[in-house]
């Protein structure tokens, strides 16, 4: 067996980041003369309505490098391929719905429906390729609990599908403060490259995914470039749902999504936190639970600065994924 060690995708995260960042130099200035731009909501803070007119669909810059190294590398690591396949393809449902939104200026951009279908479409092709092509079962491993696994049977695909379409939805809501989404994701990456790591240490076949984190944890250090406070640039929904796709796809290539609740925690509570505030404002007749919801937002009402949610969210993204590493082995 050979020992895998994280100096050889050390080259493949450098050159995901060259990418990322040469492609976000021509990006930007191609968006504004797009007119690509971001538009607050009137009911948003009252400090983000400065960020009007920022260019959107950000997220083609990581998502491009993403998957140029992933391509390259899938030769001799075919386990990047389903990875890919779950990132691009909700990053082509989040693309599309942008270009509707931003490029077309249709206010609606997709129908709920047609989201969601999409993304039950784009998941189970993932779900028929891992299974017929990687012959990876969609048990999932238990956490802390070595050899044993929850099999839901014939609940198996459908669970799947939830899981994919919930991450995707929480890395949406994730997006929403300068440098938040990229950056909460870059400490989940780094768990699941340490995860495949471990797991292929032991005898598994994961230098795909091992590639794919590392290509996308470079992909974002590009991004974020630009993202950073006061960002030039935003994600969009093409960055924010490909990025739940990546999470999703790694997780299932390792066996590993009961640990995305724990370790995408931030994804977790982000959605939560509307549901919850949706849900109180209807049974109260007009009263509000949070100052405001996705609940980045209810700190930053309570006078947190953009960098201090960042900071903050990813430090806790950090210290579980760090708590969860042990269940792994």
């Amino acid at each position: 067996m050979i020992q895998q060690s994280i100096t050889e995708y050390l080259p493949a995260l450098a050159a995901s980041l060259a990418v990322s960042a040469v492609t976000g130099h021509y990006l930007i200035p191609f968006l504004r003369k797009l007119k690509a731009q971001q538009t607050e909501r009137e009911e948003g803070p009252e400090s983000h309505k400065s960020k009007t007119g920022t260019p959107n669909m950000g997220g083609l810059m990581f998502l491009f490098s993403f998957l140029l190294i992933c391509a390259a590398g899938a030769f001799r690591h075919s386990e990047a391929v389903p990875v890919m396949i779950l990132t691009a393809g909700f990053g082509l449902v989040g693309f599309l719905d942008d270009y509707l939104k931003v490029v077309q200026r249709q206010s609606e951009g997709l129908k709920v429906w047609q989201k969601f279908l999409l993304q039950i479409i784009i998941a189970l092709i993932f779900c028929i390729y891992v299974r017929n092509v990687h012959f990876i079962p969609l048990s999932m491993k238990i956490p802390f609990l070595k050899g044993h696994f929850l099999d839901l049977g014939v609940l198996n695909i459908p669970a799947m599908i939830f899981v994919s379409v919930a991450t995707v939805n929480g890395t949406n809501f994730t997006d929403g403060v300068d440098a938040l989404a990229a950056s909460v994701t870059v400490a989940v990456a780094a768990f699941f490259l340490a995860a495949a790591l471990i797991i292929g240490n032991s005898g598994g076949s994961t230098g795909g995914v091992a590639l794919a984190c590392a290509a996308m944890i470079g992909g974002l250090l590009g991004f974020l470039i630009y993202n950073h406070h006061p960002a030039r640039v935003f994600m969009g929904d093409t960055g924010s749902l490909a990025l739940g796709g990546f999470v999703a796809g790694c997780a299932y290539m390792l066996q590993l999504p009961l640990w995305i609740p724990v370790v995408g925690f931030i994804y977790m509570i982000e959605v939560i936190s509307v549901m919850l505030q949706v849900s109180y404002f209807k049974y109260t007749h007009g009263k509000r639970l949070f100052r405001m919801s996705p609940i980045h937002h209810h700190f930053e009402l309570g006078g947190w600065s953009e960098v201090r949610v960042v900071t903050v969210f990813t430090a806790v993204t950090v210290v579980l994924g760090l708590l969860m590493l042990p269940a792994v082995w």
